[in-house]
């Protein structure tokens, strides 16, 4: 059946390839694999827009893929079933370029879940182009103003340290100082998954993050990668919470704090938790904080109560708001 089932696919993808006009994505992308924690992710940036919304492709448990230059999209989720169904990522990759009528002008890389890279660049995509595959990785870029990107790329993932996020941005930003793409800049993309499916997709997305429209995508993409890793913490925190490990959650939201100390909202929940918890005294500084900055948090700390969130105490409350509120 599931044979079947590709075999339908292919001739789909075939018909495709004969009707669509090329639509020309140009750009610089990654895909690897993490060998510490199995964790698969690719990126992206290109002088075109929302390129992250037909470039990158990931599925935890299987895969992720990269397709650009004179781009066909289907090579994405058609490259997740083959590796879905047990082939790795060369084996798919070739089994798509044979059918490929166009493949001189594609540029496609795939990485699986585990680990094995394919890459493929178009003898026609336009220049400079290439790739560089590396140790459960692939750099590649086409029309890029000098033929140094992509080994400036392969040189920045390999020597980087952190987690893979870090090292997926770290090698764009690599791209880019080395001039990027020819045309400019316009949007730029992180996707990450995890390498173990727990058959639950809605929560299998680690990292997925776009910008889709701005003369500085990566400065943009650098600052969401901050607030991700911010709310991440928070999220460790609300996990916490629900278990009534408050010292833990506390030390999470204070984390997240410290990495992004501009948002209002996470110390006002820090304050929140804390008084929930009995620590007022604690809290009231954080309290007067996000109320001078921000006092429409009064109205919401009214409601609160209503809720669970806070005790229902109304000296509590009038502490916490001040007396003439």
């Amino acid at each position: 059946m599931y044979t079947l089932r590709i075999l339908l696919l292919f001739s789909v993808f075939s018909m495709l390839m004969a009707q669509q006009p090329i639509r020309p994505v140009h750009t610089y992308s990654i895909v690897a694999r993490d060998s510490a924690t199995g964790d698969l992710g690719v990126a992206v940036q290109s002088h075109w827009f929302q390129v992250g919304n037909s470039v990158t492709w990931a599925e935890a448990g299987v895969g992720a893929v990269a397709t650009q230059s004179f781009i066909e999209i289907s090579y994405g989720p058609l490259a997740l079933d083959l590796m879905r169904g047990g082939k790795t990522a060369p084996q798919a990759l070739e089994a798509l370029l044979k059918i490929d009528p166009q493949r001189e002008v594609r540029q496609v890389a795939m990485v699986d879940a585990r680990g094995n890279v394919a890459v493929y660049t178009g003898k026609n995509c336009i220049k400079y182009a290439g790739h560089e595959k590396g140790a459960s990785f692939s750099v590649q870029a086409n029309l890029m103003e000098k033929p140094t990107v992509w080994p400036a790329m392969a040189r920045a993932y390999r020597e980087s340290k952190g987690d893979l996020l870090e090292r997926l941005m770290t090698a764009l930003e690599a791209a880019q100082a080395q001039g990027g793409d020819i045309r400019g800049k316009q949007s730029a993309a992180i996707l990450i998954v995890p390498g173990v499916s727990q058959g639950q997709p809605w929560r299998e997305k680690k990292v997925d993050l776009r910008v889709d429209d701005s003369p500085t995508p990566l400065k943009d993409l650098r600052r969401l990668v901050t607030i991700h890793r911010a709310y991440d913490h928070m999220n460790k925190g609300d996990a916490y919470l629900a278990t009534d490990q408050v010292d833990k959650a506390l030390a999470e939201y204070s984390t997240a704090y410290k990495i992004y100390p501009q948002n209002i909202e996470i110390l006002y929940w820090t304050a929140a938790t804390m008084a929930g918890a009995g620590q007022v005294q604690k809290a009231l500084p954080l309290f007067r904080q996000v109320f001078k900055k921000a006092p429409e948090w009064r109205a919401v700390t009214k409601r609160l109560p209503a809720s669970g969130l806070l005790p229902d105490d109304p000296d509590l409350l009038r502490m916490i708001l001040g007396t003439d509120h």
